[in-house]
């Protein structure tokens, strides 16, 4: 592992001990997947067979939950109306570990919900219910008087502007004067295109379009986004301003000149949604416990690179970072090898995108022609395959004590290299019946020695519209053949 690496892997305990204040526009998303199979009768639109909706904090909502997923603390501030997304919204915050909410319900105000319709990975149509008009002067008061109440015994504070009308000047401007008073940074998503307004804070992460719209600059190049951000520091009096650019990484640009590029971590990309929140909040975390600003903004793309490898508007995770971080120096293959959860990441981002996901599993010892012939056939049934392996201890209840020959870590590694195989999951039950009825396969594949009603998750995948494929077996090829034959030469 690198020196930068191994020192931001070592400092991602220390977010544990970050306490963060956060204020901004909180909303709902809503996501809803379906397939299109037909035109309506009705007008020339598509018809959306909807096969799963799920509802997660959206807009400063989703900033919250990277700093719980961090481990950090978070005290969140916003306004929301008295309805049933604020009380879903109010009941999700609850759920989340080490969130203090303060939501200040305020009359007339419709608590924002996005809803997007999907297919195959492509979205439809979105659908926006939400107030978008300043807070009034009551609960702007109120929202300030909580944050200033808050400051004190916090390390950072996150202002997440989302344009719907919480962070007006009026609440913004005593929070960052206090802030200043105390040395405690600030970390502002932006929103609209007057960035003075933010005068105050230490840095500011506007993507590439929101940077362009705030200068009125071309945002191309590197050349260009240095240029842009130098002019909105110095234009606006803000010290670093950390310009995110989506398969371009990220700059970070001071007002001195200084830049620094952060090349984007390579990983498949399935939705960028809710990327910027990740940005912030990691950023945030980082300087609340003592990280630099660079080594912030190195930590933050790395955590970037994580979230736009999942589907919805994703969070991530401390353990995660820290995985991330190992696997850029340890090689795309032990990349591979994930849990449960993450697996089931990755495969709800490859079937949004369209693609076919296969599933077959075993314990893989010594591995051998036969195994390849299975993994082989498995992947001509589909655009992406997972393998469910057996724990040793799995292994040694369903062979026997002096079984496995290797441990899973080695049988993994093994799995991993294999160009035929895109992810490992190792499981510790008899069978990988959890890791179906989780993941969902689009097919099931098993050796030919099974029947289809025989196969664990056959009727799981089945039911879901999925097929159960067995594969041809290699005459002569078992693991405990080769055993066998090994104990008797000795």
């Amino acid at each position: 592992m690198s020196t930068q690496n191994a020192r931001l892997a070592a400092r991602v305990a220390d977010l544990a001990n970050a306490t963060v204040l956060c204020i901004g526009d909180v909303m709902l998303d809503h996501f809803i997947a379906g397939a299109v199979d037909r035109i309506s009768p009705e007008a020339p639109i598509p018809v959306l067979r909807v096969t799963g909706e799920t509802v997660m904090l959206g807009g400063a909502g989703n900033v919250v939950r990277n700093l719980s997923g961090l481990g950090a603390r978070t005290c969140f501030i916003s306004a929301l109306g008295d309805d049933a997304p604020g009380r879903d919204i109010t009941s999700q915050l609850t759920a989340l570990r080490g969130v203090d909410s303060s939501l200040h319900v305020e009359d007339g105000r419709t608590t924002g919900v996005k809803i997007r319709y999907s297919a195959v990975g492509q979205q439809l149509l979105r659908v926006d219910r939400e107030t978008v008009h300043p807070v009034g002067e009551a609960c702007a008061r109120t929202l300030v008087d909580r944050c200033l109440a808050a400051l004190p015994n916090c390390g950072a504070v996150v202002l997440s502007d989302y344009g719907k009308g919480v962070l007006t000047e009026a609440v913004i401007r005593p929070i960052l004067e206090k802030a200043a008073a105390l040395g405690i940074p600030v970390v502002v998503d932006p929103k609209g295109r007057d960035y003075t307004i933010y005068h105050g804070a230490a840095v500011v992460t506007p993507n590439r379009r929101e940077l362009a719209d705030a200068t009125g600059m071309p945002t191309r190049t590197d050349n260009d986004i240095v240029a842009a951000a130098r002019f909105l520091a110095g234009h606006c009096s803000i010290p670093h301003i950390l310009a995110t650019r989506s398969e371009d990484g990220m700059t970070l640009v001071d007002a001195n000149g200084s830049v620094l590029h952060l090349p984007a971590q390579t990983r498949e990309v399935y939705d960028v949604s809710g990327a910027g929140d990740t940005v912030v909040a990691t950023v945030a975390a980082a300087l609340a416990c003592g990280l630099s600003l660079p080594e912030a903004a190195a930590l933050a793309n790395v955590a970037a690179g994580i979230v736009v490898g999942k589907s919805g508007t994703a969070a991530v995770t401390a353990a995660e970072l820290v995985d991330a971080l190992h696997h850029r120096d340890i090689g795309h293959a032990e990349a591979r090898i994930l849990d449960l959860p993450r697996i089931a990441d990755l495969v709800r981002g490859w079937k949004q995108a369209g693609l076919r996901v296969g599933f077959t599993n075993g314990c893989f010892d010594l591995l051998h022609p036969g195994h390849l012939s299975l993994l082989r056939q498995a992947r001509t049934r589909c655009d992406r395959l997972v393998v469910g392996m057996n724990s040793d201890d799995s292994v040694k209840r369903l062979k026997g004590d002096d079984r496995p020959i290797q441990a899973e870590s080695a049988r993994a590694a093994v799995l991993a290299t294999l160009e035929l195989v895109d992810a490992v999951v190792i499981f510790d039950e008899d069978t990988p019946l959890k890791i179906i009825e989780t993941l969902l396969p689009d097919v099931l594949v098993k050796g030919a020695d099974y029947t289809i009603e025989t196969v664990v998750g056959s009727k799981v995948v089945l039911d879901a519209g999925g097929e159960v494929f067995l594969a041809t077996l290699e005459p002569g090829q078992s693991t405990t053949r080769t055993v066998n034959r090994l104990r008797e030469k000795a």
